[in-house]
């Protein structure tokens, strides 16, 4: 299992920018990938980005592509989700996710998770 807390979250307004961190212990975090996923009150979790692997190789939802970028630094076993240009449908929290093999971006194909980070943006 991989332990992780995730930071970063706030309040920002429309057209801002904030970035979340996940520091993951607990295993050999190379072996890992990596996923952010979001949700809203009422609504289901959502995948947001996955970075797989050393990091060549991440993917993202529609909704952010362009928008937000995940990277991870392996030295400080953290993944990082640096969300620009950010609108109000951006407000959620924010989950770090992690799996021991590349099974897709569903929420089951990720076999731990953090507590989440709260992101308000406000119009």
């Amino acid at each position: 299992q991989v332990q992780l807390v995730e930071s970063g979250g706030g309040l920002v307004q429309a057209g801002g920018s904030l970035r979340l961190s996940c520091a993951a212990s607990g295993r050999t975090f190379s072996s890992v990938a990596m996923g952010w996923f979001r949700q809203a009150p009422g609504a289901e979790r959502d995948f947001v980005a996955a970075i797989i692997g050393s990091g060549s190789s991440t993917v993202y939802a529609a909704s952010v592509k362009g928008r937000f970028t995940i990277s991870r630094d392996k030295a400080k076993s953290t993944v990082y989700l640096q969300m620009n240009s950010l609108q109000a449908d951006d407000t959620a929290t924010y989950y770090c996710a992690a799996t021991s093999s590349w099974g897709g971006t569903a929420t089951r194909a990720f076999g731990s998770w953090g507590r989440g980070t709260q992101v308000t943006v406000s119009s």
